[in-house]
């Protein structure tokens, strides 16, 4: 089975969430994840929007997003069934490719709770923990 990695199509971001899903990623659909806001996020930065697919079935997702310094990876996630086949390292290597011709040098990652699987995937791309970072999020609303 081939895998086609490219940038979602707008008619495609409903799929997003029913792979967060199935991934076991936390899902916000009232706010964050909410159909309105991908949308909005989507039309801001389509390129940002990635997609895995075997046969035209999608298989996995991620977010990129840049802060003018760094590519930031988000909400990577690949279905059960398409995993150890290589998805997520495609998913990531577009990413990354995005944000080379962007001009950025530094990729980054955050893994929500105890991800062993996303530690491994992205130690094995190169990608170090920093240990002398810590991370605070101020959150406006419940569902965010």
């Amino acid at each position: 089975m081939t895998t086609l990695v490219r940038g979602l199509r707008e008619d495609e971001l409903h799929k997003v969430a029913d792979i967060w899903m199935r991934a076991g990623l936390p899902y916000r659909p009232t706010g964050r994840d909410s159909p309105e806001n991908l949308r909005m996020q989507w039309a801001a930065q389509p390129k940002f929007f990635i997609g895995a697919f075997d046969d035209d079935v999608l298989v996995g997702v991620a977010i990129a997003t840049d802060d003018g310094r760094k590519g930031w990876i988000n909400r990577l996630a690949v279905v059960p069934e398409a995993r150890g086949r290589g998805v997520a390292k495609a998913i990531v290597a577009e990413c990354e490719r995005i944000f080379r011709d962007m001009g950025r040098v530094v990729f980054c990652i955050m893994i929500e709770g105890e991800n062993d699987a996303s530690e491994h995937l992205f130690e094995g791309l190169g990608y170090k923990h920093e240990k002398d970072i810590r991370y605070y999020a101020k959150r406006l609303g419940q569902n965010l």
